[in-house]
């Protein structure tokens, strides 16, 4: 009986990505939407999309840039940043040893990754946001792998994808993560003005400060299915405006019928699609 009760070790992101859930020595998982248990080899065919009701489980993000370039391979970029830590922020750690820690689980110096590869025979960068690092925070690397990105995409004409899954600013850096809203989204309209095709491409979670500037500059913006897409959280909105919100409101569809994103796009058909959009952009 004490087994029932036994306290779930597996981190927070690695829970978020579906694996506290998996059974019996990780040969099934239980969807979050339909609550079936499931085999985990066939979700892992699927793309980590549930075969009965769609659901779509969070990818890691090695797993995310090789379903979007040809074959899996790319280039990586700028992957040698590393956070520093000047304000010497600590909570229940300090905050070079929580960087340290998650760069050792996660096997890169921060929360996002970024390469340069072909999409359907034509070069494309893309970066995306590691949720698995803490929840795909933006600090300063962030923001710094974001503007290069898109200063080498308006040097070298070549379209820039963002992949977001994020909850906001990182709240270790303080002002310097919150900079890299305007960082970036400087960047962004210098692209622009160049005429270089951005898109960005919206999972679950993309909240926060990441909402508030680079995810939604985008000159076509995508989402997956039922992703959590916001700013603020609903108990927050509800208690400011002092209004009951509806239903679904944060996901994606609810955004696309009111035009805070262009259109949602199941993963297995995302890839083709992008090409589409980056083709008609180009033209």
């Amino acid at each position: 009986m004490a087994l029932w009760f036994r306290k779930d070790k597996a981190p927070r992101a690695l829970r978020d990505m579906g694996k506290a859930t998996s059974l019996g020595e990780g040969l099934f998982l239980k969807c979050d939407g339909c609550r079936e248990t499931l085999y985990a080899k066939e979700v892992e065919r699927n793309q980590r999309v549930c075969p009965k009701c769609g659901f779509h489980f969070r990818l890691l993000v090695e797993e995310r840039l090789k379903l979007l370039f040809d074959d899996g391979v790319f280039e990586p970029l700028f992957g040698d940043l590393r956070a520093t830590d000047p304000l010497r922020f600590r909570d229940t750690k300090r905050y070079r040893d929580r960087l340290r820690s998650y760069e050792a689980s996660a096997g890169r110096p921060d929360a996002i990754a970024a390469g340069e590869g072909k999409l359907e025979g034509s070069k494309v960068l893309v970066a995306a946001l590691d949720y698995a690092f803490m929840g795909g925070s933006m600090g300063s690397v962030v923001g710094e792998v974001l503007t290069r990105m898109a200063e080498r995409a308006r040097t070298e004409k070549v379209p820039l994808v963002v992949v977001t899954a994020s909850g906001g600013a990182r709240m270790q850096e303080g002002i310097l993560s919150l900079m890299q809203m305007a960082k970036v989204s400087a960047a962004l309209g210098r692209l622009a003005e160049a005429r270089v095709p951005y898109v960005t491409i919206l999972t679950d979670p993309t909240t926060g400060g990441v909402t508030a500037s680079f995810a939604m500059l985008g000159d076509v913006t995508f989402a997956e299915p039922k992703a959590l897409i916001g700013f603020a959280g609903p108990r927050v909105i509800e208690q400011t405006i002092r209004q009951t919100l509806p239903e679904g409101f944060q996901r994606s569809e609810f955004l696309l019928d009111h035009g805070f994103v262009d259109v949602v796009v199941p993963r297995r058909e995302l890839k083709a699609a992008l090409a589409n959009v980056l083709r008609l952009l180009a033209a």
